[in-house]
């Protein structure tokens, strides 16, 4: 008989499965040539899953996991991509050229199938 999942076990489940998502998606990026910058980089604000290089340019990235690539998505909020911003002013702040840095913001969704879906300057419209 198996022990019922607890609140805590399912948690860490979506952890190790958030962590895989953004190990993927890594991959992703770092093979068709960008530089990981940071992984899970956590500001006053809030955090960013990925950072990359994209020549003097910045990649901000949203990675997001579930079963489907439209139920990833549903998962974005307003009150998120606004701490998403908030938190990469902050990082720019550290960086040489500041907020005159090349940038942009993707979101990153990964099915339950490990396939990913790209959209990029998704926050373009918001």
């Amino acid at each position: 008989m198996t022990a019922p999942k607890t609140r805590s076990h399912a948690g860490a489940m979506a952890y190790h499965a958030g962590l895989a998502a953004e190990g993927r998606v890594a991959q992703d990026y770092t093979s068709r040539g960008f530089e990981l910058v940071h992984e899970r980089w956590r500001g006053k604000g809030g955090e960013i899953d990925l950072i990359m290089r994209d020549g003097d340019g910045l990649i901000f990235i949203e990675v997001k996991q579930s079963r489907s690539f439209e139920r990833a998505v549903q998962r974005i909020s307003r009150t998120q991509v606004r701490r998403i911003y908030a938190s990469a002013q902050e990082y720019l702040a550290t960086q040489p050229r500041g907020s005159l840095t090349d940038v942009r913001f993707d979101v990153a969704l990964v099915n339950g199938r490990g396939e990913t879906q790209i959209i990029e300057n998704a926050y373009a419209y918001a």
